[in-house]
């Protein structure tokens, strides 16, 4: 029954619960640590800073796109579960402010939990990093104050957006395929002077199929250039507690992360996929690869 008392009742836990929250998250530092205006939500128990992305002119479809319809960095923070304070967050970079943010992000101790495309024919080209973690008061705060700073560090050293990762990749390949396979302990395959490598992991999909490599439920690197200046790119198959140890590993080789997305749905077990490209030579690739092979869980 729906008697005054109830909902006066209702009410006083409600008022009760938002100042729980308010007193938990701080919201005063908050925005002294991230530099940031915020808007409280007392309904969700959220305080959501924003920063739009004015410092460059971005285009769409040859439309000069106000930050309104989407070009704007966020961070929410709230209570957390298991420590303090909780954030969640989205950063609008450009290409060459992904790799340097993720890393500001790792250091802090956040979590980098996707990176992908908004828009189709922007420029110059717009990624979108999501962010997420927890921690003592100020933590979450400060890794999203880094992440800003390293943006507009790349920015003051490069103010128009780079267009490439520096080029001059050796051309025709003449890449050495056994010290590959050897490292790897994986038979790969040769082409015009290229070197690939698959690895294959395992899902059950709604239908109860099980669908493994040949479906795309795999880990592949391939190889270019010589062996003294590689170029690999490839994709990642990871499980959803492997994301993060596996950004980590790349990044803390110098490999550049450029997607984290997902190719399927329904499957079991959750299976998310990372993107990669690294310059250097292809025997240090090779074993950066095996580094971070190494934290994700044996194929069953």
């Amino acid at each position: 029954m729906n008697s005054p008392n109830s909902r006066l009742f209702a009410a006083l836990a409600f008022f009760a619960a938002t100042l729980t929250a308010s007193a938990a998250l701080d919201q005063a530092l908050v925005s002294k640590i991230t530099g940031l205006a915020g808007a409280w939500n007392p309904a969700e128990g959220v305080y959501k800073v924003t920063q739009p992305r004015t410092d460059l002119p971005v285009t769409v479809d040859d439309w000069k796109m106000p930050p309104f319809m989407g070009l704007t960095s966020w961070a929410a923070f709230m209570a957390g579960g298991k420590q303090e304070v909780m954030v969640m967050g989205d950063l609008v970079l450009f290409e060459d402010e992904v790799n340097p943010v993720m890393s500001a992000l790792f250091a802090a101790g956040l979590e980098v939990t996707a990176l992908h495309n908004h828009f189709l024919h922007d420029q110059p080209k717009v990624y979108f990093m999501h962010l997420g973690g927890e921690g003592t008061a100020e933590a979450p705060a400060t890794g999203v104050r880094r992440a800003l700073d390293q943006i507009k560090a790349v920015r003051a050293a490069a103010p128009a957006p780079a267009k490439s990762f520096g080029g001059g990749i050796p051309s025709p390949s003449t890449i050495t395929g056994k010290p590959i396979d050897d490292l790897l302990g994986i038979q790969g395959q040769a082409k015009d002077g290229m070197f690939k490598v698959v690895i294959g992991r395992t899902a059950t999909m709604a239908c109860g199929c099980t669908v493994g490599k040949d479906m795309g439920v795999n880990t592949w690197a391939a190889f270019a250039g010589s062996d003294a200046d590689a170029v690999v790119d490839g994709d990642f198959a990871v499980l959803e507690d492997e994301l993060q140890p596996v950004l980590k590993s790349l990044r803390a080789a110098g490999i550049n992360i450029v997607a984290i997305h997902h190719h399927m749905t329904h499957e079991t077990p959750r299976t998310l996929f990372l993107h990669y490209w690294g310059r250097g030579p292809a025997a240090d690739l090779a074993a950066a690869l095996k580094r971070t092979l190494a934290l994700q869980q044996p194929a069953k």
